[in-house]
């Protein structure tokens, strides 16, 4: 066999011997042409030719060698290519067929040992390492290695979620608790009310007593036993009020906080008009006045909801951390507390006043207040934040079904539960328009029916109450009047925290505590004076 290329590289002719016979009819040169292929100069170059062969005879060498291999190992009986490439090697024609087979074939028994009980005597890894290590020493079949891996990852998982309501449980612990700092200023204060005239001095002073009941100022109310938040709620205010010299601040208290608070105020004037007053000097106030707020606090069965064990009873495996956290939330001590309920009483408490403010402890402000007493209620008692028009799932997206069991007839025979919620922490209230009302009455209504049906209506402290008994009765403010959820949300964002009227660290996670968010705190604890001595001596320390 013969290959000619001639001489204007415009044909190639392969030929062989004439000797076949003389019935070809093509012979040349006593040979005869086998093919004849004629190229045009414009579409192949000889430098194009060259390399073809040139690769050609790279690759020949390899093509021998592979097929040997593949002889010698016995598969000679291939008879495809996808065979050879099969038995070739597994980087060179099949790793993404492989591959794909045996992820399957490991789904599929996956898949079987998800729905199978685990083997007795099964003995699960506490580590990655321990798992490579049984897998290289006792050579698991890949059925066995399947119920391992899923062992292990159930044990980790239910680990990792006991860790979880351990440490919810821990934060709720230290949010029911009061830190030492704070308990110490108490009995100092207490001290030195006993011993300090200056500390028992009247307040307000007696030329100021007629304020106390002057509509022309703007009067606050502020229930709390924490001295401390008490102090950064006034100084606050006062700073940030355009006209402090008309603001009246009217501070209730418990009766074993009221010394201490009233030896705070005394020894740390401000301009503004202060007043101190404990419940025990409410005299109406009695169990005969308010039976229901005695039921709360004395009754077992509310004393072993709100103080008891919050574990037994639970069934942590059909719960998810986020549920066990609101039933925690909803099982704090405070909402037990007769402060927390005061203010169901403000009209009976200021029979004088047109118009207050009330405030819970755990706010800060941050803007002047005095235009709230310009808003127009158009009637209604409760100028109030809504809360079910923002994004986030623990404040601003509440709605009845949020705080009540539907499933419970009477609440599903009253209540709307797309009806929406509406915040307490910063309220402006019409004093006048509430003693018109049945509020009261309709709140000690719905608290007994909650007691009667063992806590079933709902589990929430003191605003599923008052969402029905202000029910018709609440004006929607601005919501840039008050800001919630610092103390649930590490995420705030601080811009909308600066532009806040009052920002509210509603949640566990209170500025003065040490589960506090670090990054939020520093807005509560400027208005501390940590030069104070009380404070010094307590070792309160600024974060």
């Amino acid at each position: 066999m013969q290959l000619h290329i001639s001489p204007s590289m415009r044909s190639i002719t392969i030929s062989r011997s004439a000797s076949i016979g003389n019935n070809i009819n093509s012979v040349t040169n006593g040979s005869i042409d086998l093919m004849k292929i004629k190229v045009a100069a414009r579409h192949i170059s000889y430098r194009t030719i060259f390399h073809t062969f040139l690769l050609l005879a790279f690759l020949f060498p390899f093509l021998f060698i592979l097929t040997a291999l593949v002889t010698l190992e016995g598969v000679d009986k291939c008879s495809s290519l996808d065979c050879l490439g099969r038995r070739i090697g597994p980087g060179f024609l099949r790793r993404s067929d492989d591959s794909g087979r045996l992820f399957g074939d490991f789904y599929k028994i996956l898949n079987q040992v998800s729905t199978e009980k685990l083997p007795d005597g099964l003995l699960l890894p506490d580590s990655f390492d321990q798992l490579v290590s049984g897998l290289k020493s006792k050579q698991y079949d890949v059925k066995t290695f399947a119920f391992m891996l899923r062992g292990t990852m159930e044990k980790f998982e239910r680990e990792i979620k006991e860790s979880k309501f351990s440490e919810l449980l821990n934060k709720h612990f230290a949010a029911s608790a009061i830190p030492k700092g704070i308990h110490c200023l108490s009995l100092r204060l207490t001290d030195e009310y006993s011993s300090n005239a200056h500390a028992r001095k009247q307040l307000p002073s007696p030329e100021l007593l007629p304020l106390l009941s002057d509509n022309s100022y703007h009067h606050f109310v502020l229930s709390t036993d924490n001295i401390l938040a008490a102090s950064v709620v006034v100084t606050s205010t006062v700073q940030s009020s355009l006209i402090p010299e008309k603001i009246v601040f009217h501070i209730i208290t418990d009766k074993k906080t009221y010394a201490g608070m009233h030896s705070w105020f005394a020894l740390n004037p401000i301009p503004a008009i202060i007043e101190v007053k404990g419940l025990h000097q409410f005299d109406w106030l009695t169990r005969e006045n308010v039976p229901v707020l005695e039921a709360v606090e004395n009754h077992k069965g509310i004393r072993d909801y709100y103080h008891g064990n919050h574990i037994v009873g639970s069934n942590l495996s059909e719960t998810t951390p986020h549920k066990f956290a609101s039933k925690l939330q909803a099982r704090s001590p405070r909402y037990i507390s007769l402060l927390n309920h005061i203010r169901i009483y403000l009209p009976e408490m200021f029979p004088n006043l047109n118009k207050a403010v009330f405030l819970d402890d755990d706010i800060v402000v941050q803007r002047d207040l005095s235009p709230l007493w310009d808003i127009d209620l158009k009637g209604k008692v409760n100028g109030a934040v809504e809360t079910c028009k923002g994004e986030d799932t623990w404040v601003m997206s509440k709605r009845f079904r949020n705080y009540f069991n539907f499933s419970h007839p009477l609440i599903a025979k009253n209540l709307d539960p797309n009806e929406c919620a509406w915040a307490y922490g910063m309220n402006i209230f019409d004093l006048r328009a509430w003693r018109k009302k049945n509020i009261r009455d309709i709140y000690h209504f719905w608290l007994k029916e909650n007691l009667k049906s063992n806590l079933t209506m709902w589990k929430l402290g003191t605003l599923p109450p008052a969402l029905i008994a202000f029910k018709g009765y609440v004006h929607p403010i601005d919501p840039s009047w008050h800001m919630l959820g610092l103390g649930y949300q590490d995420k705030t964002d601080i811009e909308a925290v600066k532009k806040a009227a009052v920002i509210h660290y509603n949640g566990d996670s209170k500025p003065w505590s040490d589960i506090g968010f670090e990054h939020l705190r520093p807005v509560w604890t400027k208005y501390v004076d940590y030069s104070n001595d009380f404070i010094r001596n307590c070792h309160i320390m600024e974060s």
